[in-house]
């Protein structure tokens, strides 16, 4: 018949059998295998508790559960219809305060939204150029703002100014067609490797920035630890104080990130605790030569010690302390161990724009062997475009940038930077004194710091209004929270408005008092004149502190960004 089977009877009724009597070991098979993915999974899991408890002590893992069912009971809750539709409401409304704020409207404002149909003139180019730099915007130019600007001088402007007009086309991409950048760009790695007492065979690379710079330390650990030791779960263990960029890294990179805490009198990571989060899956550990928060050095010679001992790569963050705390002993200030002198550190970030006054959009990322630099690379052998190969995350680059930056180097020297040192230190000692002083027991500063921050908080005040107070009278100065603080990088534009900022601050705190904005540890009572209507500071980090979920500052956050973009 059409379609009926061929398969002779004896044939089909053999295979019928034999899979009747296979049938019990299948099913035997299926589980076994479900058994010992079962047990897979668990030794999985009881492993990653072990390390839980082993690092973070019964104790901690305690802590740590009970944090995890706040943040995800709070997040629930803000979940319902009632709360979401009212988180809504006033996210909308502060995403319309920040579009006032940051977006220029009214009948004087144009605004270019397609390519004009014609180009322009230069002079109208320039003229329009002239209109925006003249736009309201902070008062660095008279110190009166934390960090940002790294300034270096008129005279280094233009010097920049005019290497980057010689080599504005140049592209290290193609070293062949630019020698002249790729000369450069090696012998800026090879002097800041030399500042940093690297040894010979050490090696770096240039980045667009502290955040490139640190996100490839942390990469070339993640790929050392797989090439060497089959690491697939990747975690580092730095301190609660380091840069933001090592989250950024755990984040596109898949690494684990444990934040260790810091000591509450000296702020610098508890190396013990440290000590104990470590274990096979360990990439990397970190400390900060300062930290960006507080202006401290953490023991990186304790870090050192314990890198060594427990054959884990040590990154030393210094993007801050840059170009100063090389230069802090010749200047005649103490210092602490932080460089490639300590064996077990591994790689060093430093940021040339900074206090190394390069243009924006320069730093280094250092290593101790030129062959752990080597697992930052990019390359690959069989695109049609033909073989490829990049030494950090970008592919093309701004060779000007890295001529200005050879040109600031060539033009401060060793000499010029222990000056601008030795005039930085000086100029964070007297706003740290005139704290300590005369503005006790109002504000106290945080730590002993030994480089350029500053950071004061208080026990009396919201430190937060405080700051708000600072900004109405033109400083804009960094919120730091847990604990609630306030910190200014000083730079030498600060130099000239030291002593207008100690008597704004008297003000700022005298006016605070006055409208009755006191409450424990940076916090407000609620009570007096003014607490009904805070700040933009006062506001935000009021929030961010009071929620054990940060879903809604997040999504602040990500507001803001979006405004930025807003034409």
């Amino acid at each position: 018949m059409p379609g009926s089977s061929r398969v002779p009877i004896s044939l089909r009724t053999f295979t019928s059998k034999n899979r009747a009597r296979a049938a019990p070991y299948l099913v035997l098979n299926l589980d076994l295998v479900k058994n010992i993915l079962f047990i897979w999974f668990l030794l999985k899991y009881l492993r990653r508790g072990i390390r839980q408890i082993r690092g973070r002590g019964i104790l901690g893992t305690c802590s740590d559960g009970y944090r995890a069912f706040q943040r995800w009971s709070y997040g629930l809750i803000l979940s319902l219809p009632w709360y979401k539709a009212k988180i809504k409401l006033e996210l909308e409304q502060t995403m319309k305060k920040l579009e006032d704020k940051f977006v220029p409207k009214g009948p004087g404002v144009t605004r270019y939204l397609a390519l004009p149909i014609s180009g322009w003139t230069d002079e109208q180019v320039k003229a329009e150029l002239q209109k925006l730099s003249e736009m309201h915007h902070a008062e660095w130019e008279k110190g009166r703002v934390s960090g940002a600007v790294y300034h270096g001088g008129n005279d280094l402007l233009d010097l920049q100014a005019e290497a980057y007009r010689m080599f504005s086309v140049s592209n290290p991409l193609h070293p062949d067609a630019f020698p002249g950048v790729r000369k450069m760009e090696a012998e800026i790695v090879a002097m800041v490797l030399d500042m940093y007492h690297a040894p010979s065979s050490a090696g770096g690379t240039t980045t667009s920035g502290g955040t490139e710079s640190i996100l490839m330390a942390c990469l070339a650990a993640r790929n050392k630890a797989y090439h060497e030791r089959g690491v697939t779960e990747p975690e580092m263990v730095v301190p609660t104080t380091i840069h933001a960029a090592f989250d950024k890294a755990g984040f596109y990179f898949g690494i684990k990130v444990h934040h260790i805490a810091i000591d509450p009198v000296t702020l610098k990571v508890d190396t013990k605790a440290l000590d104990r989060m470590i274990n096979y899956n360990t990439i990397l550990i970190a400390g900060s030569a300062p930290n960006f928060p507080h202006g401290i050095i953490d023991d990186i010679a304790a870090l050192s010690r314990i890198a060594l001992k427990r054959r884990v790569p040590l990154h030393v963050d210094a993007c801050l302390g840059s170009f100063l705390i090389p230069f802090l002993e010749k200047a005649g200030f103490p210092t602490e161990p932080f460089d490639f002198r300590l064996k077990g550190v591994t790689s060093i970030s430093c940021d040339t724009h900074k206090y190394g006054f390069a243009p924006k959009g320069n730093s280094v990322i250092m290593y101790r062997t030129k062959k752990f630099r080597q697992n930052q690379y990019f390359v690959t052998a069989t695109w049609p475009g033909g073989v490829y190969a990049s030494p950090s995350i970008a592919g093309s680059r701004a060779g000007s940038l890295i001529a200005g930056t050879w040109a600031s180097l060539m033009r401060q020297g060793e000499s010029g930077y222990i000056s601008s040192c030795a005039s930085i230190v000086a100029i964070r000692q007297a706003i740290e004194s005139a704290i300590r002083d005369t503005l006790a027991p109002d504000l106290y500063v945080l730590g002993e710091p030994k480089v350029s921050v500053v950071a004061f908080a208080s026990r009396s005040l919201n430190v937060y209004e405080v700051a708000d107070a600072m900004s109405e009278m033109g400083w804009h100065l960094n919120a730091l929270q847990d604990p609630p603080a306030v910190h200014i990088a000083c730079t030498r534009l600060t130099g000239e408005a030291v002593q207008a900022f100690v008597t704004d601050l008297t003000e700022a705190v005298k006016m605070v008092k006055l409208k009755g904005g006191e409450g424990e540890k940076g916090g407000s009572t609620g009570k007096g004149k003014g607490s009904a209507k805070k700040g933009d500071t006062a506001a935000l980090y009021g929030v961010a502190g009071s929620l054990p979920n940060k879903s809604v500052v997040e999504d602040i956050a990500v507001g803001f960004i979006d405004t930025l973009y807003k034409a």
